[in-house]
């Protein structure tokens, strides 16, 4: 698995953890965001309306959030 680079900002009531604790708590936190960023992830968490229809089609979700911008009518609902 290809590891992933984003900016983390962790906030922690604990004051006296260590360099390494807090390296290994961003690993874990990097860990858990990998798995949720996936694309399935994503379809399974969302719906495609368009004008007369909803679909949870992942090869319709993923090709229509290719364009930059949703094109007319076309809606993105969130299951959660």
């Amino acid at each position: 698995m290809k590891p992933f680079s984003r900016n983390i900002v962790l906030f922690s009531r604990d004051e006296f953890m260590s360099e390494q604790a807090i390296e290994k708590e961003v690993a874990y936190l990097n860990g858990i965001l990998a798995i949720a960023d996936t694309p399935e992830a994503f379809c399974n968490a969302n719906e495609l309306v368009d004008r007369n229809s909803i679909t949870s089609n992942p090869r319709k979700i993923l090709k229509e959030c290719r364009h930059f911008r949703l094109r007319e009518f076309r809606f993105l609902i969130n299951k959660n």
